[in-house]
């Protein structure tokens, strides 16, 4: 959980100076990479823990 809250940090930091800084666009494009990707490997691990409980 630590990690997907750091890496959620560091995408909105990139994605702000990418956005406030005059020609660093293609920070905001690596923020929003590391956002999209966070969020995926987050849902994947989500959906793993799911199927282990036994059904009752």
């Amino acid at each position: 959980m630590a990690l997907f809250l750091f890496l959620i940090l560091v995408a909105v930091v990139l994605g702000l100076i990418g956005a406030v800084a005059d020609g660093l666009g293609y920070l905001l494009a690596i923020g929003v990479i590391v956002l999209v990707a966070d969020i995926a490997f987050f849902t994947l691990r989500w959906s793993r823990r799911g199927r282990r409980r036994p059904l009752r």
